[in-house]
């Protein structure tokens, strides 16, 4: 009866250090579904989320800062495969717009927005990628594995197993420093 009352707690404790990371972990941000460039004029989307639905894979619109919704943007029908479509306006002038995606079926695939600058003296494409790039740190000298971006699932595993450390730690001292009994 004693023994079993010993593995009951540690028992319990696991079970509740397991849960843990689910917990942790939550509902991840989804992801937008289109990537978005610009090369001179140009805009180009995109996207893998539509499905072909009576011959069409849905629409792309273009927004300027001055503009609404979808209706009003300039609407550009999806042409591609059922791996990617795309869609691409010409001409575009300068200025902050937002691309939508619309599939077929209704859903959204994505909304990004994108900077088109006016054309430089060098010709050279500009390109916005779904990616902000991260601020320059330097060398990063001694950090190791510390410099990439884990998730909330590893960094709550981790969590995990330095608390049942910690805890191990303590019931061993404690246990150690008690008097021997019969």
């Amino acid at each position: 009866m004693r023994n079993s009352r010993r593995l009951l707690r540690p028992g319990l404790t696991l079970a509740a250090a397991a849960a843990l990371p689910a917990s942790l972990a939550g509902p991840s941000a989804a992801a937008s579904g289109i990537s978005v460039s610009t090369i001179g004029s140009t805009v180009s989307v995109v996207t893998s989320a539509c499905t072909q639905s009576n011959g069409s894979w849905g629409n792309a619109s273009l927004i300027s800062s001055r503009q609404g919704n979808f209706s009003q943007g300039r609407q550009v029908a999806l042409s591609g495969t059922t791996v990617s479509q795309s869609a691409a306006w010409s001409g575009v002038s300068p200025g902050t717009y937002t691309v939508v995606v619309m599939c077929s079926n209704g859903t959204t695939a994505g909304t990004q927005s994108v900077i088109v600058s006016a054309p430089s003296a060098s010709n050279a494409p500009t390109t916005s990628s779904t990616f902000t790039p991260a601020p320059p740190r330097g060398v990063q000298g001694g950090v190791g594995g510390a410099s990439r971006d884990y998730g909330p699932l590893t960094l709550g595993i981790g969590a995990t197993l330095v608390t049942a450390a910690v805890a191990a730690t303590v019931w061993f001292l404690r246990r150690r420093s008690k008097p021997y009994r019969l």
